[in-house]
């Protein structure tokens, strides 16, 4: 009996919260310019009612459709805005409706008539207003996620009844709002002309609330307003749902019972489903993994992030395995999931290839065991998933909690230690939440780690196929073909020079001949990487040169072998091979030469 109460009051608070209030004026403004005050009243409860009944009919079918629960969030937004800028569209411009190129088709007279009733706002039209809001109008409140998440699931009706409560409480809330601002608007005559300035203003008005609604700038707001500590709304919610823990007398088996004897939600779900409530309003929702193309480390079983909601913290990570800048996060993901892995992290690599050859899993499969991860990988070929979460980089990481927000992201390399505290943090909620030890607050300090001063690094990443090779110091950008190149022996720094004959596809260029070829470099760094691999994955082995001289054994990376005086890399798998490994950052010219066909060069990189 206490919650449905609390779910009343919670209907009436959601009208002040900070995220809704921006809305308002599409309530009052939209019941405005009626003929005569009952036309008027009856434009307020056709609004209010179709939202009231569109949160319910919404609440209900995203508790009860996994088709809908798959949808992303701001699908909602872009339709609740789209429809309320359609209608300030056709306000701020009363021409705009009859030029629609769908009503085109339909005769002059219709098009006339519907476009008519259209500006007059019709009863469907107000319909629409009501209904599209219905969504948004569902997020800031601590006792509806109960309902939504707690309730309804362990009780139908008891949920059903809950959720007209708060329905109840909202929509009477905005009827008062809707009346009241009938009322000041009429005293005032401002719907003297309603098809004039007014009638333009409020179009002005709607369009800045639906640009609002899609840009998320009430989220924003409402966000800036909690952290300062101003203004929250539903603080006053989560102080009556504490009090109403006091009628707790018993509990058993997770549930709590009332004096009545009746079921009530444990008392853990209320301050969850209270958070969780903030968080909505704070972080997005995790994506789930798409169009999956294998997975590594699973034995063979699919693994999905929505499994581990509820039960684990989930830390993706983004990279693929010739990457550099990924291989030296690795270190660090290894140490995190030794040490959190039995406090309920769950790392998953999401491997989206740069290049054709980290699409086939053996290699990655090679590539996971040669780098000792024991976390599952999971390859993204179509990326798919990289997609699905809007990402551009690599590395980047995700850190979603146990209840699926993306709480803390992280792009490249760096912010060990914050990202760390991140993952403590939420282990620290997920322990509070289930029971068990608290993390840990002391960070990790993996061996192997090489640390780099990106600031002191004077060379890009820099590419040799034609889709992206516009450092060519002696060579078109962008184009393909094989090709005998000069070298004039003037290299200029940050640009790559080819000498012999050389064939350039999209993704890399490969020595062409049984002729001596070569590739000359001006970098500045310490370390040189080069993506390389063998056409026909025999061995080639390639002589390496800095500044004219071969490699010594105190600047040579760690995949540099020397004899007879030279130093050589042994070109075979397609991946990422260490070339310098020097003790100071400098301006150097790094040469390869070869005598043989088939020597693939896909990028460097350095550090």
């Amino acid at each position: 009996m206490i919650l449905l109460v609390l779910s009343f009051v919670a209907g009436v608070l959601t009208v002040l919260a900070p995220c809704i209030l921006p809305l308002l004026p599409v309530i009052v403004g939209g019941s405005l310019g009626a003929a005569g005050e009952t036309a008027s009243k009856r434009k307020v409860f056709v609004i209010v009612g179709s939202l009231g009944l569109s949160v319910i009919a919404f609440t209900l079918l995203l508790k009860a459709s996994t088709a809908l629960i798959s949808i992303p969030p701001y699908f909602w937004t872009w339709l609740s805005g789209g429809i309320v800028l359609l209608f300030g569209a056709t306000l701020l411009f009363p021409g705009l409706w009859e030029k629609l190129p769908f009503l085109a088709r339909v005769s002059a007279d219709s098009n006339k008539l519907v476009g008519v009733g259209y500006q007059k706002k019709s009863f469907w039209g107000d319909v629409l207003i009501g209904a599209a809001l219905g969504p948004v109008f569902s997020t800031c409140s601590p006792t509806y996620f109960i309902v939504l998440a707690t309730v309804l699931p362990q009780n139908i009706t008891l949920g059903v009844i809950y959720l007209l409560a708060y329905a109840a409480g909202l929509c009477l809330m905005l009827l008062l709002v809707g009346l009241l601002g009938q009322r000041l608007a009429d005293r005032l005559g401002v719907v003297a002309d309603s098809r004039g300035l007014f009638k333009r203003v409020l179009g002005v008005v709607f369009i800045f609330v639906g640009l609002v609604i899609i840009t998320g700038w009430d989220k924003q707001i409402q966000i800036k307003l909690l952290d300062a500590g101003i203004y929250d709304i539903t603080k006053i919610e989560q102080m009556l749902l504490e009090l109403r823990g006091e009628d707790v007398t018993m509990c058993a088996n997770g549930m709590c019972f009332g004096p009545d004897a009746s079921a009530l939600t444990s008392t853990s779900s209320i301050a969850a489903a209270a958070n969780e409530a903030q968080k909505s309003i704070r972080y997005p929702k995790a994506p789930e993994i798409t169009s999956p193309d294998g997975y590594v480390n699973t034995s063979g079983n699919p693994i999905t992030i929505g499994e581990f909601k509820g039960k684990k913290v989930v830390l993706i990570d983004f990279w693929t395995y010739s990457c550099i800048n990924c291989q030296r996060t690795i270190p660090y993901l290894k140490a995190w999931d030794e040490k959190y892995r039995d406090q309920g992290l769950q790392i998953i690599g999401l491997h989206t290839p740069e290049f054709a050859f980290e699409r086939v899993q053996a290699n990655v499969e090679k590539a996971v065991r040669d780098f000792g991860l024991k976390y599952p990988s999971v390859l993204d070929n179509a990326y798919g998933t990289w997609n699905a979460f809007g990402n551009s980089y690599w590395p980047r990481k995700y850190l979603i909690d146990i209840d699926g927000y993306i709480v803390y992201d992280h792009i490249g390399e760096g912010g060990y230690a914050e990202t760390e505290k991140a993952i403590q943090a939420a282990l620290a909620e997920r322990a509070d939440r289930l029971g068990g030890a608290m993390p840990s607050k002391d960070i990790a300090a993996p061996g192997g780690v090489v640390a780099v001063n990106h600031t002191a690094v004077g060379s890009p990443e820099t590419y040799f196929g034609a889709w992206r090779n516009e450092n060519f110091g002696n060579g078109t950008p962008g184009q393909t073909g094989s090709k005998m190149f000069t070298y004039t022996g003037n290299a200029e720094p940050n640009a790559f020079y080819l000498d012999g004959s050389w064939n350039v596809q999209s993704e890399f260029a490969q020595t062409a001949l049984n002729e001596t070829a070569r590739l000359i470099y001006n970098y500045q760094a310490k370390n040189v990487y080069l993506v390389a691999g063998s056409s026909h994955k025999n061995i080639i082995e390639v002589e390496v040169q800095r500044d004219g001289k071969p490699l010594e054994k105190a600047n040579a990376g760690i995949d540099v072998i020397f004899k007879d005086g030279k130093s050589y890399l042994q070109i075979g798998a397609n991946t990422l091979y260490h070339v310098v490994g020097d003790t100071d950052y400098g301006q150097h010219i790094v040469e390869f030469i070869t005598n043989s066909p088939g020597f693939q060069i896909y990028t460097f990189t350095f550090g």
